[in-house]
């Protein structure tokens, strides 16, 4: 004979409470009290009650998922985000759905699709370069910014890019550097340009001189690193310190350059952005800017719970601490520079 399935009836029987303190001692442990919820749990274990996840989704009329959208999933710097995310996501049982806007031919086109094909009940954006204008449709699920943001008044978690910057040159000056040039994300970025207008206005603010050939333009990646390492190789007059836009720039910058022979700090200092995994283990490891990766997820995501929670599309910002992490890749200028 099959064995009866346990109902949640059952378990109100058995914890001696109602039918209703059970479903909001499951959905909610937190709002009920300590004792009430062991007793509800202990009935769960009793009984072997089975939530029927899609049958409370269809009753409140959600899908139980979140989107996050990111601009390239193969880049590390987003894994701690994710993890950060998933955190939060997983206990509340929200299923988290991955998807790179720059996999198509056109990103704004995905963004409209996500946002109108009834598949979450939200999304994460981690892509700036998105318009605002595709963030116009009647009836979204509410959206929440996560590091990056758009000219548009979406709830974001992000740090001081610009007060980054702002740190770096300052190391640099502190050092007795006086050439500093810096190496930038992809043109329109709004975390490229955030750091740009940083670097330049504490260049000003510090007396240091702002040499237009001694910006160089990259995209965040590796080979915009190699390339910018090319262009310092070319130059007569070079700068003794750069400043990063991102780590993974520094990273391919130093490879090139201590391939042709040049030592990183004695030859020219760097300081990235972001304290991705690798650039500790580098030699000499990596002076950056550390981005608190995993607490960005973790609030973008709480953020995100509380509006769909209230059914609402606005929410408060959030700006989190950024950190200098003082490594091995800068030191005093050389002698006479």
């Amino acid at each position: 004979m099959d064995k009866k399935i346990a109902t949640i009836q059952d378990v109100a029987r058995v914890a001696g409470v109602s039918t209703a303190t059970v479903s909001r001692t499951l959905s909610k442990p937190t709002v009920v009290a300590a004792a009430t919820r062991e007793a509800v749990l202990n009935a769960v274990a009793e009984t072997g009650y089975r939530i029927n996840a899609t049958a409370s989704n269809l009753r409140r009329q959600r899908t139980g998922s979140v989107i996050v959208l990111l601009p390239n999933i193969a880049n590390p710097f987003f894994a701690q985000i994710l993890a950060g995310l998933s955190s939060i996501l997983t206990p509340a049982k929200y299923g988290m759905l991955i998807a790179d806007t720059q996999s198509g031919p056109d990103p704004d086109e995905r963004l409209v699709h996500y946002l109108t094909s009834g598949q979450a009940d939200g999304l994460i954006l981690l892509d700036g370069s998105l318009s605002p204008d595709a963030l116009k449709i009647p009836g979204r699920p509410p959206i929440v910014m996560a590091c990056e943001w758009m000219g548009s008044d979406l709830p974001s978690v992000r740090v001081e890019n610009g007060r980054g910057a702002a740190m770096a040159v300052g190391h640099f000056a502190q050092l007795g550097h006086r050439s500093v040039g810096h190496v930038t994300g992809p043109r329109g970025n709004v975390l490229a340009e955030s750091r740009l207008e940083g670097f330049r206005s504490a260049l000003t603010s510090l007396g240091l001189p702002l040499r237009h050939d001694w910006i160089l333009e990259g995209d965040f990646s590796m080979d915009s690193g190699a390339a910018a390492a090319n262009a310092w190789l070319a130059m007569e007059d070079r700068p003794t310190a750069l400043f990063f836009a991102s780590d993974e720039m520094a990273v391919g910058f130093m490879g090139v350059v201590q391939r042709a022979g040049y030592s990183v700090p004695e030859d020219v200092s760097i300081v990235g952005f972001d304290n991705i995994e690798i650039v500790q283990h580098l030699s000499p490891a990596l002076t950056t800017i550390r981005q608190p990766r995993t607490q960005i997820g973790i609030r973008a995501a709480e953020l995100l719970l509380r509006m769909i929670e209230t059914g609402t599309l606005t929410g408060p910002s959030d700006l989190i601490e950024i950190e200098f992490i003082r490594r091995g890749s800068a030191c005093p200028p050389p002698v006479g520079e």
